[in-house]
């Protein structure tokens, strides 16, 4: 009998079924967390006229409009009619990121609280992590890059300019102007947070928190959190700036920075300027890299191992 032809992709596929029956168990444990808790689960559109103005995000064109970086604006103007809890899960999309932990299009888990801020989002993040950690493993460590991460354990804390002090060696504002936070960040100080309990990054400075409302405390920083799982970035929560026109300036700033460096500027959302200026209530937001939190509960190598089909260049 003849031998089937050798197949790489269909091969790769059913290697994968392992880490797509741990997919499946996650999100089931991601919806009936929001359901238990009243959530209302949407979906907002892929394909947008005006996608978020930030620094050095970059939207797929198409067709004349473009691919979602996010759902975050479109769930904004549903917190100002009125929805008080609000979840999605669902595709985005971005230009140019691909690598062991990037893909131009993955999988966004979005929710938001009217009412609330950042801190409540950090409370939702640490049950929906634990209970996502049991769900695929049965464990309560994530695996991840060596590391043995006890998700169970109190999460640490720590402010970013504690951070910059213990791992770089200067002020987040020494390194701005040198114009080396980012590199900072990425390579001196995310590799060294979350290695034995998650940590949680916080209070940015205000140029890094594009849609946060200011610390009240501290009006240089703005009330941002990153978490982190065995020197992986998870997510990105806000207290969410509600203020029409210091939301227009901010994304003045940013279009400056993306035309003074040759790249595309997009057009303003009026909906959700309009929305903000209506009266959206004070609200806490986060984006949550699914992929990525499937990859540190199963210790995958690549985001490329926990999805059915990775970017293809052909």
């Amino acid at each position: 009998m003849k031998q089937p032809a050798a197949n790489p992709d269909l091969d790769r596929l059913r290697a994968a079924r392992p880490a797509l029956e741990a997919r499946q168990r996650m999100v089931r444990s991601i919806r009936r967390f929001f359901e238990e808790r009243e959530f209302l689960e949407v979906e907002t559109p892929l394909r947008i006229p005006a996608p978020a103005i930030e620094d050095y995000i970059d939207a797929e064109p198409a067709g004349g409009w473009f691919l979602r970086t996010s759902p975050e604006l479109h769930m904004k103007r549903m917190l100002a009619a009125g929805y008080p809890r609000l979840f999605q899960l669902g595709p985005c999309f971005r230009q140019g990121e691909c690598g062991v932990r990037h893909q131009p299009e993955f999988c966004m888990l979005e929710w938001y609280r009217a009412d609330s801020g950042c801190d409540a989002i950090l409370k939702d993040t640490v049950e929906l992590v634990r209970d996502a950690c049991r769900a695929v493993t049965g464990e309560r460590f994530c695996h991840y890059a060596g590391h043995a991460v006890n998700v169970e354990a109190p999460w640490e804390e720590l402010t970013v300019d504690a951070a910059f002090a213990a791992f770089a060696g200067r002020t987040p504002e020494e390194a701005m102007a040198a114009g080396e936070f980012e590199h900072d960040i990425v390579a001196k100080i995310e590799p060294r947070l979350g290695l034995e309990r998650p940590c949680v990054l916080r209070n940015y400075p205000l140029p890094f928190g594009g849609l946060a409302r200011r610390c009240p405390e501290h009006p240089d920083r703005a009330e941002r959190w990153e978490l982190y799982i065995g020197g992986l970035e998870i997510a990105n929560a806000y207290s969410e700036l509600t203020d029409p026109a210091e939301q227009a300036r901010r994304f003045a700033e940013s279009a400056d920075i993306r035309r003074r460096d040759g790249r595309i500027v997009y057009p303003m959302d009026r909906n959700f300027m309009e929305a903000l200026e209506s009266g959206m209530p004070p609200s806490g937001g986060i984006a949550l890299g699914v992929d990525r939190l499937l990859m540190t509960i199963t210790g995958a190598a690549s985001i490329a191992e926990v999805v059915a089909f990775p970017h293809e260049t052909t």
